[in-house]
């Protein structure tokens, strides 16, 4: 039982020191939508949790309101926006990876007037601009927005936080995922992955249903309308066999279908709209409300407000104090007119649907179910018009339309952190946009004229699953380049493509191809290699370009091998055996060239298989050569055997035969070398952030950041001086403070609080942090006195009563020690008398300093002091408890064995019976074991054990002390009365000079009579 209980501590001490040795291994997961955001998190102990924001809600609004030297953000900063909303910037999604001629920018000036857009010089993008020193770009808003959810995550999680998954829109093209790449960079968060939101959806989805699926295939629609988007996904489920793991289930993204503008603000705006052109037709003022930005502002929130009601309520009364000129505006408006206003919109719910079947190339029969994802598709209309499109019996609403993108989002950053096992469960995304490889070629017309021919090459199909690798491989001998562009887009609409942004994705200068070919003409040129890489986030990445050459190395014969044939040749006699195995490694080495070059053939492009027949010729000429060879060998080992001659030419002549054989039958291998070629990319759709850009970013917001901790800490000390000021002038009138001050002394305490109130209320709340600072300080110096003789009076009486306590049951333990005989003692004399001489100590300083204290006025410093009784108590708590422990791993004497007189008595009638002499055995052999014992042998007595003394306490404790190993004779134990009975640990001083006891971790620090009973019990015994 004491093993078992040692390993538990053990254990627990071990999960006691896990949080320091995982300090920051917590990961975090990012919503990030058009208006909101979700964060969640993972750390040892928190599986899969919404983190709150500073509001405890667990969404939060999308916004950054930069106005002077203030920064908010979330509701904070939409609480600014109705008054100032040009200093509020929202839904900076839809202006990611945008030029600044894009439509999608006129789109959104139109919607916020109030904001001023400029070209970005550099890269041709947006910048918010209020003056000239305050400019952002929408990539430094959103880095701020993403600090902004580390910083709530990290609270939440109470530990540091740089590891994040952030979903993103599955319809998000390579520019805007570099944009978020960019972002999270500027705001120092590392990417694990970018992952389609409703790729998230569908692995929450999977993860909490993991028995349900099994290797029939499930066939799920995910049918999500956001504030500025709709996506309908189809995603098969299915368990699949891997190597690692065996069985795992596994989603994989069939078919996408979306709509960038369909979405819940659009209804907003509409019912925007429509309040405004109700206020103007109350004609409560001369003026367009339309105008006004902040009238707008609040019309948007009660917009938003009457959206969310409507859903539930057939008609609601809208309501607006101040509108504009100090009139209200309030009007009712229904359901039926708000269906009406988003007519079109709804008219617009089909659509994703039937493109997402279209991708897929499936129909409605084969979807199991459609389930409902994102707070617009609460509106009643839209699960009307849907359930209508799929012809299905109900919607699917078992999923938390708000949070399963976060929560699947954060299971797969628990999956990609090494800090983490989780379950797997495999995710296959699909590229909703192709990609392709264009490349100009010179080519030859059969009357000898060369014309340029442009070709395409599919890189990545649309719903190709990533992340994938390609190698394309081009035939140039001379410099060149290529262009990756997107391929076939005409499955998107006009104003999607209008939106889209540039087709062309990157042009690829080739340099040094000519001069790499030059150098290596003694290899065969295999072509120049292009590695393409789309990574887990959806990312296309270029990783190498090289030229490719294959030549043909002899190899060398091993020593072994030319031992063995060595051997053999003279185990031989020079038959004509060994002739006919000459040629086997040559055709082992033919048979698998083929298999090689066929492996090459699959490996490259479709367009380079159009022209293999040199290699073919290649392939088809080594095996028939070599066959050739072999019937000829064959034909003149039959001559050998028919014919023959003994004359000296002949031998000379198959001596030489076989030497040309051995030559020929040499092993020969295939080797691929490469040599990497000079890249330049031009891209063609958004430029990068250049390094200096990134690091002038960072170096905008840690200014922002740092400013931001400036103000909260001046306002930290602000409330402390206020509170201080209050707390103090309340407590100088109650009865404790008055006790211990004089009269003087409160009367300058009450005049310097007197004149630093006045201060606050002139020049206070504009004074710097060191000013607020010092005055608190020499207000804390000022009362530091009147505080501790509180403080002294408040822990008087509980620390005397434990030094009190202490002390009695000291004594108590030290006479009962006393009483135990001096054979059966535990404790040396030493041991004693340093505990009575503690105990002592105590008592003559507890006597003499409680009687001076109380000669001592309260108002002056106490002698007596809280810390010194601690102290005290804690002396003799370290003594007692050194000698509790002592005797708990103190093993009992053995019992001395009453077996004497039974032992004579069997000698002196050994011959009287069998049986008798068998007895005086058994009993001659009970000393002999106890010998053997003292070398360490373990001894089970028979018996019984002494009977305890007439009033002693035989509790659960005395039961539980160790049973003694090494039973020893009367003669040993006289020997042993002069040694402790057990040995101390090395190192330890144990006479009187020693300061220090040992003390054991596991003895509890508190003790009562009944163990001093039980101690005095086990050592009797």
């Amino acid at each position: 039982m004491r093993r078992k209980l040692t390993l538990w501590a053990r254990l627990c001490l071990v999960l006691a020191l896990l949080p320091s040795q995982t300090a920051s291994v917590a990961v975090m997961s990012v919503d990030l939508g058009s208006e909101w955001m979700k964060v969640a998190i993972v750390k040892p102990g928190v599986p899969m949790e919404i983190a709150l924001n500073k509001e405890s809600r667990r969404k939060t609004p999308i916004a950054v309101c930069l106005k002077e030297n203030e920064r908010l953000f979330g509701d904070s900063a939409l609480g600014v926006s109705v008054k100032t909303p040009k200093f509020v910037y929202r839904h900076l999604q839809s202006l990611l990876g945008k030029m600044h001629d894009n439509p999608q920018v006129a789109v959104y000036q139109k919607r916020f007037p109030e904001h001023h857009l400029v070209t970005d010089e550099s890269r041709g993008t947006v910048l918010f601009s209020n003056s000239e020193e305050m400019q952002y770009s929408p990539e430094e808003l959103l880095g701020m927005v993403l600090n902004y959810s580390r910083g709530l995550a990290q609270d939440f999680a109470e530990q540091p936080i740089k590891d994040a998954v952030i979903t993103v829109p599955a319809f998000f093209n390579q520019a805007e995922r570099r944009a978020v790449l960019q972002a999270a960079q500027i705001a120092g968060v590392k990417v694990l992955q970018l992952i389609n939101d409703n790729t998230a959806v569908a692995l929450n989805y999977g993860v909490f249903r993991r028995k349900d699926i099994n290797s029939t295939a499930q066939n799920i629609m995910f049918y999500d309308m956001g504030s500025g988007s709709t996506t309908a996904t189809i995603v098969t489920y299915q368990t699949v066999k891997t190597e690692e793991s065996g069985s795992q289930p596994q989603l994989q993204i069939r078919g996408v279908g979306f709509d960038r503008s369909l979405g819940g603000f659009e209804m907003e705006l509409r019912l925007q709209n429509h309040l405004a052109k109700l206020f103007n037709e109350q004609k409560k003022t001369k003026k367009d409300v339309r105008e006004n930005h902040r009238a707008m502002a609040k019309l948007l929130k009660e917009a938003q407000r009457l959206k969310t009601v409507l859903s539930a309520n057939a008609e609601f009364m809208a309501e607006v104090e101040g509108l504009l000129d100090d009139m209200d505006f309030k009007a009712k408006v229904t359901r039926v007119e708000f269906e009406t206003l988003c007519s079109d919109l709804f008219e617009r719910v089909p659509g994703p649907v039937q493109e997402a079947l279209g991708s897929a190339e499936m129909s409605l029969d084969e979807i199991e179910q459609v389930i409902l994802v994102g707070g617009s598709t609460r509106v009643p209309k839209v699960q009307e018009v849907l359930l209508k499109a799929v012809g299905k019996e109900e919607l699917g609403k078992n999923l938390n339309a708000d949070e399963a993108a976060a929560m699947g989002a954060v299971y797969q950053a628990a999956a990609l952190s090494k800090a983490f096992k989780v379950q797997p469960f495999l995710v296959s995304e699909a590229t909703v946009f192709p990609i392709q490889v264009e490349f100009t070629r010179e080519m030859e017309e059969e009357d000898g004229s060369r014309i340029l021919k442009h070709n395409k090459h599919i890189l990545f199909q649309r719903m190709a699953p990533y992340p994938q690798s390609k190698v394309i491989t081009f035939n140039h001998t001379d410099d060149f380049a290529f262009y990756v562009n997107y391929g076939d887009l005409s499955f998107l609409g006009q104003e999607d493509l209008s939106v889209f942004g540039s087709l062309n994705l990157t042009t690829v200068q080739l340099s040094g191809v000519g001069s790499s070919f030059q150098k290596h003409t003694d290899a065969e040129y295999k072509g120049i290699n292009a590695s393409f890489n789309m990574d887990k986030s959806g990312v296309l990445l270029l990783d190498r370009v090289a030229s490719v050459f294959e030549t043909i190395v002899e190899e060398e014969e091993s020593t072994l091998t030319k031992l063995g044939n060595t051997i053999s040749s003279l185990f031989g006699g020079g038959s004509s055996e060994p002739n006919a195995n000459v040629t086997e490694p040559v055709q082992d080495e033919e048979k698998v060239h083929p298999e090689s070059v066929k492996e090459q053939e699959e490996a490259a492009p479709q367009e380079e298989k159009q022209e293999p027949g040199e290699k073919q010729q290649q392939e088809e000429v080594a095996p028939t050569h070599e066959k050739t060879e072999g019937v000829d060998s064959k034909a003149d080992l039959q001559d050998e055997k028919e014919g023959a001659t003994s004359g000296e030419e002949e031998k000379t002549t198959e001596e030489a035969a076989k030497t040309e054989a051995k030559k020929k039958a040499k092993p020969q291998k295939k080797t691929e070398f490469s040599e990497d070629v000079t890249v330049e990319l031009q891209m063609k759709d958004i430029l990068k952030l250049n390094f200096e850009a990134i690091t002038s970013s960072n170096k905008k917001l840690q200014d922002l950041t740092d400013r931001d901790l400036e103000k909260q800490e001046r306002e930290k000390t602000l409330n402390s001086l206020e509170e201080f000021l209050f707390d103090t002038q309340d407590k100088m009138y109650q009865e404790e403070y008055q006790a211990v001050v004089l009269e003087e002394e409160k009367e300058t305490i009450l005049a310097r609080l007197s004149k630093v109130s006045t201060w606050m209320d002139e020049d206070g709340y504009s004074a710097s942090t060191k000013e607020l600072r010092e005055k608190l300080q020499d207000l804390r110096k000022l009362c530091k006195d009147m505080f501790f003789r509180v403080k002294e009076h408040r822990e008087w009486p509980g620390q005397l009563a434990t030094l009190e306590s202490m002390l009695n049951s000291s004594s108590f333990f030290l006479r009962s020690s006393k009483l135990v005989p001096e054979d059966d003692r535990i404790f040396t004399d030493v041991e004693l008398k340093r505990l009575e001489k503690v105990i002592n100590e105590t008592t003559t300083w507890k006597t003499n300093t409680v009687a001076e204290q109380e000669k001592r006025s309260p108002t002056e410093r106490p002698v007596l002091l809280s810390k010194d009784i601690e102290s005290k108590w804690a002396l003799l708590d370290h003594e007692v408890n050194y000698l509790l422990n002592k005797a708990t791993k103190t093993k009992p004497k053995a019992a001395k064995p009453k077996a004497a007189k039974p032992n004579n008595s069997t000698t002196s009638e050994s011959s009287s019976s069998k049986a008798n002499s068998s007895k005086m055995e058994e009993k001659v052999i009970l000393p002999k074991e106890e010998t053997k014992d003292e070398e360490g042998a373990e001894v089970q007595q028979e018996e019984p054990p002494i009977k305890e003394p007439t009033g002693q306490n035989t509790d659960s404790l005395s039961q539980s002390q160790p049973t003694d190993k090494t039973a020893t004779t009367e003669g040993a134990e006289e020997v042993q009365q002069e040694e402790p009975p057990i040995k101390e640990p090395t190192g330890q001083n144990t006479d009187s000079s020693s300061q220090s006891q040992p003390t054991d971790k596991t003895a509890s620090t508190a003790f009562n009579f009944e163990n001093q009973k039980v101690i005095g019990s086990a050592q009797t015994s």
